[in-house]
Parts: C-alpha cells; sequence; structure tokens
C-alpha cells in the first residue's frame, strides 16, 4: 500500500495541528487561514490527506521552503505531489534571459542546482517565496549590464553574495541574520555592470480565498 493511503492516526493529526499552530505564531498564517486549515484537518483520513495542508509551510528545524531532500522526523514526506513531481523534473540548470525586456518566475516552480540570469537593459523577477529547491544549496549565477534583477526569498534563507560589481553590485535585505547550519543556500555568482542584483526576504505571499 502507498504510504498516502495509509489512515491517519490521532497522532499524525496532532503533529500537523502542532505545525499550523506554529505557523499561526510566527506569522505565515492568519488567523481564518488557520481555521480554514484545522477544519480540513480533522475531516482528513489518509495520511495523503494530512501532506497538501502543511506543503507550503517549512517544519520546524526544517527548510522555510522545501527542497528535493526534505522529510518530516518521522519520515514523512513534507513535499505534496505537486512539488514530487517538480523535483523529478529536474534537467540540472536553468537559462533566463532578459534583452531589452523583463523575464518572471514566481508561484510553484523548481529552482535548478544552477541557474544562469542574463540582462541586457532589461529587467527579471524571481520570486522564491512558493518554489522548490533542486538541492539544500543552489546558484544563482548573473550577468547583468544596465538592468536589474530582483530576488525575493522567505525568511529563514541564507543568501551568500558572490557577485563582483562594476559601477554596480549587490544588496542584500532581511537577510544577513541566518545563522542556522541547516538553513538552505542561496549562492550568487557573478557580474554586474551599471546594474544591480537585489535580494530581499520576506513572508509567504497570502493564499486568496475561494469565492
Amino acid at each position: 500500500m502507498q504510504p498516502e493511503h495509509i489512515r491517519a492516526s490521532d497522532a499524525d493529526r496532532d503533529k500537523v495541528a502542532e505545525r499550523l499552530r506554529e505557523a499561526l505564531a510566527e506569522g505565515r498564517l492568519s488567523p481564518v487561514e488557520h481555521e480554514e486549515r484545522l477544519d480540513t484537518l480533522y475531516k482528513a483520513k489518509t495520511i495523503g490527506e494530512l501532506s497538501p495542508i502543511v506543503s507550503d509551510l517549512p517544519v520546524a528545524g526544517h527548510s522555510p521552503f522545501p527542497t528535493a531532500t526534505d522529510t518530516g522526523a518521522d519520515g514523512m514526506e513534507i513535499l505534496g505531489q505537486e512539488a514530487r513531481d517538480l523535483a523529478g523534473q529536474s534537467k540540472g540548470s536553468e537559462n533566463m534571459v532578459a534583452v531589452f525586456g523583463g523575464c518572471e518566475r514566481k508561484g510553484r516552480w523548481l529552482v535548478e542546482p544552477r541557474t544562469n540570469v542574463s540582462v541586457l537593459c532589461g529587467g527579471v523577477d524571481l520570486d522564491l517565496r512558493e518554489a522548490v529547491l533542486s538541492r539544500r544549496e543552489v546558484t544563482i549565477q548573473v550577468a547583468v549590464i544596465l538592468g536589474g534583477v530582483d530576488i525575493t526569498v522567505p525568511y529563514g534563507v541564507r543568501v551568500i553574495n558572490n557577485t563582483s560589481g562594476i559601477l554596480g553590485g549587490t544588496e542584500l535585505h532581511g537577510t544577513d541574520q541566518v545563522t542556522d547550519p541547516n538553513a538552505p543556500v542561496i549562492r550568487l555568482t557573478g557580474t554586474c555592470m551599471l546594474g544591480g542584483v537585489s535580494v530581499k526576504a520576506k513572508k509567504p505571499r497570502k493564499a486568496k480565498k475561494n469565492k
């Protein structure tokens, strides 16, 4: 029998409920979202129905967003089916190019081990708050000329800046307090010429309510 089809126990539900309480205290969930998820939790009958309830929440002591290797303390996979499918599609690298234009990635997407970003008189916007990391440490290499790259990460991500600037540079906002050795790592490399890279840590985007 597949693990997701196993009937959920009271202990399984208690673990999910505790994570929801932590997420509420951390500001990751609003009181309304917390109540909605609790309602879904106590209606769930199988392990597979429990996983989606916390699939977009980090487990205490783990990545603030899922990586392809994340598992809970009891061995239960943190990743939902959608994230597992994304991780299985990894090609090792991705190229993004913005020449006299723009390029963006947001929502649920896979961050490859290496992402090459090339910008010439344009801009690139990368939002990683709902992304899935292909591994615990990924590299984003930039080549920016007369343009910019904006990167948004969730709180708890360690950003290492190894870029060099020529009349330009890289700015980090809200990412310098991360000391957890197990935190996921975004490593920035490359060059900025008459342009720059801006990295900001923000809370996850609020879920839209169904009308």
